[in-house]
């Protein structure tokens, strides 16, 4: 008689026929659901190129920051967190236009070196204040 053998190992397997539709599908799901953050920089309206007019020098108040952290508005020291009075008190000496607009532009000037974070800390006491006339001067070499 013919004898059989018995296995010993039983030889299991993970059906994988459908792994690719599930991979599908997860993909699909993450790309639907997933929101991509967008960094959206400094909301600013910038004027039309070439855009030039007349400025009285009077109306212009300068703000000049160092690669220290200074700050100087028109001359005079001040720290950073005193910004918002300052401007707003010039804003208030100068007064409006026809429009009823503030007449006062600052001037936002910088060294290479300033960092960034305080660049942005000047500028949004600045625009706290209620300035609508931001001019953004370019750092010097």
């Amino acid at each position: 008689m013919a004898q059989l053998k018995r296995r010993n190992t039983a030889e299991e397997e993970i059906p994988t026929g459908s792994l690719p539709d599930i991979v599908f599908m997860l993909l699909i799901f993450f790309l639907v659901t997933t929101t991509i953050d967008m960094d959206k920089g400094i909301p600013m309206n910038l004027p039309d190129r070439g855009g030039e007019f007349k400025v009285n020098p009077e109306n212009i108040s300068n703000v000049l920051v160092n690669a220290a952290g200074q700050v100087l508005i028109d001359d005079e020291p001040t720290e950073i967190h005193q910004i918002h009075d300052k401007i707003r008190s010039s804003m208030e000496a100068r007064g409006r236009d026809e429009d009823g607009k503030w007449k006062l532009i600052v001037s936002i000037k910088t060294e290479r070196a300033t960092s960034y974070d305080t660049y942005i800390q000047v500028l949004d006491e600045v625009k706290r204040a209620g300035v609508s006339k931001i001019s953004i001067a370019e750092p010097e070499q």
